[in-house]
């Protein structure tokens, strides 16, 4: 059964919550332009028709079709995802992970800390983004760059807490 409003509710309040981080962390144009993509036909359906409420209804896409074509099209228009930056290395022969920009760095920190927030609801430590991170390190394809920055990010905002950790990546350059 389709939950378009519950949907578009999950997809708004992680949206402005994804902005009020940006706009922390010295991005405030990303934080804007934030996920607009999962408003289009293509992301908002399929949403809307997988909406499970405690987890991204990509899974449930996946599980259900065994792969999700509304990941598949937010992927190729958004840059803060890792998965986005891959491309096919002439010496390998093989897609590899290219180093992502500081700006799409930052602004997927900020994503994933919004993420837990609104899927750990009142659960929520400064923990649970690193342990997601931990939990899916071993089989991402993520450049080693990126990984590091990504996760010296998570592990201070783990030890250090938000205002430390924001005041820090607002520095990044």
């Amino acid at each position: 059964m389709a939950h378009p409003i519950k949907h578009f509710v999950t997809i708004t309040k992680h949206r402005h919550r994804v902005m009020v981080h940006c706009f922390r962390a010295g991005i405030p144009l990303q934080g804007l332009r934030h996920d607009l993509s999962k408003y289009s036909p293509a992301e908002f359906i399929p949403g809307a028709k997988y909406y499970l409420g405690v987890r991204s209804p990509n899974e449930a896409e996946r599980e259900d079709k065994g792969h999700s074509t509304a990941w598949m099209h937010h992927k190729g228009r958004n840059r803060h995802h890792y998965e986005y930056w891959t491309d096919y290395n002439t010496e390998t022969k093989q897609i590899a992970p290219v180093e992502m920009p500081i700006k799409y760095v930052k602004e997927m920190f900020c994503d994933r800390v919004a993420a837990s927030k609104i899927y750990q609801g009142k659960n929520y430590t400064d923990a649970h983004p690193l342990e997601y991170f931990n939990r899916a390190k071993k089989r991402i394809m993520i450049h080693p760059k990126t990984a590091e920055l990504l996760e010296s990010l998570l592990v201070m905002l783990k030890e250090k807490g938000e205002k430390e950790t924001f005041a820090y990546v607002r520095r990044l350059k």
